[in-house]
């Protein structure tokens, strides 16, 4: 059994780390930091609360903890579990910064510990089912792959912290998931160029923006994300030679979270056939049309992979370090870009080894 202690249970501690972490055979969650609230106590009876990070690190029985924190704090929380020779998953972003990020891979690689960028989405049922359609080839050659995550959201959100610009704003929050995500469809790009604003009104940070990532193949795949969009686009639009994928709606695990502390539902994931994608490839004629079933999405196979590595066997599904190195250096050059008004080349020779 490896214990688990969680830092932070606000939304991410309370709706994404401790359902999972205890739906996941072989983890306990057996600890949690709040300064002043016993929120995790009441939904998980016996759970340790601890007041600090302090406290935390020094529970000896503690061997994975999770950094569940505002993003800025993400990045020296990290670092303090390291250095208290603790494994670490870190909630997206790892740190505002990708030399952030390689300070910490490397603190992990060079005393023997691991570092797992919780990048869930990985694990969404759209994206699970775009990747198949890729992998089938069904639409020809790939020419343009539309990424969007809209929600309505007018009014301030509800946590405070989201709406300091030194927190990264949208761009480095749902930007960092997008990202990632197109990354393991297609890998590196060659240029990236992005538009970045705030929308709302009121002072904040940055909450709408549109990345663009160019690849020498000539495809080319557009990332989009605001907070003021009452009707949505599509999730997913590729666009091919031979056809289209269409995917509106998104993955309905968070929402599910939100109301849950233990996953036991077996039907866990799975879309209803309303909100299934369509494929529309043209036939020697007009395009013929038809549904595509939505792979079950299943953020836990995060946790499995966590809990594999940590008994010796490594998971391809998991993002490495490397990965979320890759995926703030392109955030990185979308935030020049949106700022010089021009694409920015990638230049992808100082990648960490």
């Amino acid at each position: 059994m490896i214990r688990v202690g969680v830092v932070g249970f606000g939304l991410a501690g309370r709706v994404f780390h401790a359902p999972l972490i205890s739906s996941v055979e072989g983890l306990e969650l057996a600890a949690v930091v709040e300064r002043s609230s016993n929120n995790a106590a009441e939904r998980y009876p016996g759970i340790t609360t601890y007041r600090s990070v302090d406290e935390l690190l020094a529970d000896a029985s503690i061997k994975l903890v999770v950094v569940a924190t505002p993003n800025a704090s993400h990045f020296s929380i990290a670092m303090q579990a390291l250095e208290a020779a603790k494994n670490v998953v870190v909630d997206k972003p790892v740190a505002l910064t990708s030399d952030e990020i390689r300070q910490l891979s490397e603190l992990a690689g060079g005393i023997g510990l691991q570092l797992f960028p919780f990048h869930n989405r990985r694990f969404d049922s759209d994206f699970q089912t775009l990747r198949k359609v890729l992998d089938e080839h069904h639409v020809g050659r790939n020419v343009h792959l539309e990424s969007n995550f809209d929600r309505w959201r007018p009014g301030l959100t509800r946590r405070p912290w989201k709406e300091d610009q030194d927190q990264g704003g949208l761009l480095f929050d749902i930007g960092t998931h997008l990202v990632d995500q197109t990354l393991v469809l297609f890998g590196l790009p060659a240029s990236v160029g992005c538009d970045a604003r705030r929308e709302r009104d009121g002072d904040g940070a940055t909450d709408s923006f549109s990345i663009r990532l160019h690849y020498l193949t000539g495809f080319s795949a557009t990332l989009n994300c605001n907070l003021l969009s009452s009707l949505a686009r599509s999730r997913f639009h590729l666009r091919g030679t031979r056809g289209n994928f269409w995917k509106w709606g998104l993955d309905p695990q968070e929402d599910a979270l939100t109301k849950i502390t233990k996953i036991e539902d077996p039907a866990w994931g799975q879309e209803q056939s309303d909100r299934w994608g369509t494929l529309s490839v043209g036939l020697d004629g007009d395009p013929v049309e038809t549904r595509v079933p939505s792979l079950p999405g299943n953020y836990r196979r995060f946790y499995v992979g966590v809990r594999d590595a940590l008994l010796g066997t490594l998971s391809p599904d998991l993002a490495t370090a490397t990965d979320a190195w890759r995926g703030a250096r392109i955030l990185e050059w979308a935030r020049q870009s949106a700022e010089e008004h021009r694409d920015i080349e990638c230049d992808w020779s100082s990648e960490p080894a």
